[in-house]
């Protein structure tokens, strides 16, 4: 005799596909909002992540990693388990159940996602909470504070430690260690930066993170900052920084990288500051080039040192490598979800960052005439 397999109750599963729902469309109808974003991000999201990254600051490897992993595994599992009850038992009625149970899960992490982490691109600036206004400048100015800047990297790139073959030495253990301090000056000019730093971890899965072009992640429900380790070494150091940035709640890539950049240079570890010009450099550079070729090539020419030239073109060669339609896809995915949440500048906000550093460092600039 075949016994029929009971149904489990259908409002159950309604249930667990509205509730989300609601929240997500709540947090749509109030995300334009600030002042009600800013009392979620800095009063309950940022302390509750903060609180997260230091809990799981005692596991030594991503818990990020583990968590994606057993997510999509189990994905797989539930839809092979869905079609084999399909195949044996003929039944559609329990595909479709199967299904939306695995929709109500994705439902339930999109609406986790918006709450913990896209409401802080609504919420004040960086640029608001500091009162550094990123203005736009005139190209004799963007070509100035370019000019120190490779004036800057070209003085230390001999400073820091290399190979035999004159190559960025790779000693990560020590940077991910150094990560902890390199707030302290930075966070002493700008309050608003403040908290106890959780040490940023190292991705197993780094050479997967270049390929999709990424340097990095932060994850919000550990609150980790998550480093890709394949990429050259020279950049690492201000990747860290970068990535600890969000931690601050620092949710735009055009503002975090200017932060990252602005801890390296702040810090008083040659390898963080020479990573950081360096990557402030690169940022200048895709600026003023496409404005004022000339320049560039000026600046070039007068700064570029072996060891600065080496890992310049280090760095070109290993990305210009893994460029791919993979890599293009994931770009494109990634710039639509920037704009997607406000950032209308997409994945180019990496580039505009130039403003800040610009406003920030041109008196510095301004003063080695």
């Amino acid at each position: 005799m075949k016994y029929l397999r009971t149904q489990r109750p259908v409002w159950g599963l309604a249930i667990a596909m509205v509730v989300p729902l609601a929240l997500c469309g709540l947090f749509y109808g109030l995300k334009g909002n600030q002042a009600v974003m800013d009392t979620w991000v800095f009063q309950v999201m940022g302390p509750l992540e903060q609180g997260l990254g230091r809990f799981w600051s005692v596991a030594p490897f991503s818990v990020m990693e583990v968590m994606i992993a057993l997510f999509f595994l189990g994905n797989l599992l539930w839809l092979i388990r869905a079609f084999v009850y399909l195949w044996r038992e003929r039944n559609g009625v329990m595909l479709l159940r199967q299904l939306l149970t695995l929709a109500a899960v994705w439902l339930w992490l999109w609406c986790a996602f918006c709450w913990l982490w896209n409401a802080a691109y609504y919420s004040s600036s960086f640029a608001q909470r500091s009162g550094l206004e990123d203005q736009p400048h005139s190209v004799e100015e963007l070509a100035l504070v370019t000019d120190w800047f490779a004036q800057q990297a070209a003085a230390l790139a001999d400073q820091v430690p290399r190979d035999g073959d004159g190559q960025f030495l790779r000693d990560q253990a020590s940077w991910f260690e150094t990560g902890l301090t390199v707030y302290d000056q930075l966070e002493e000019t700008f309050p608003c930066l403040e908290m106890k730093s959780v040490k940023a971890k190292p991705l197993v899965c780094s050479r997967l993170q270049s390929i999709l072009g990424f340097t990095g992640m932060y994850f919000p429900f550990t609150g980790e900052a998550n480093v890709n380790v394949d990429a050259p070494a020279c950049l690492i150091p201000a990747t860290i920084a970068h990535e600890m940035s969000h931690q601050r709640m620092v949710a735009s890539e055009l503002e975090a990288n200017f932060v990252g950049i602005a801890a390296c240079l702040s810090c008083d570890d040659v390898v963080f500051q020479y990573s950081g010009y360096l990557m402030g450099l690169i940022q200048l550079c895709n600026a003023l080039y496409p404005v004022a070729p000339e320049a560039w090539s000026e600046i070039a020419q007068t700064w570029f040192t072996p060891s600065l030239s080496l890992d310049w073109n280090t760095n070109n060669a290993y990305w210009n490598a893994l460029e791919s339609p993979v890599e293009e896809a994931a770009e494109q995915a990634y710039d639509t979800f920037l704009k997607g949440q406000g950032q209308e500048l997409g994945i180019q906000s990496y580039g505009a960052c130039v403003d800040l550093l610009v406003t920030y460092y041109y008196d510095q600039a301004l003063g080695t005439e």
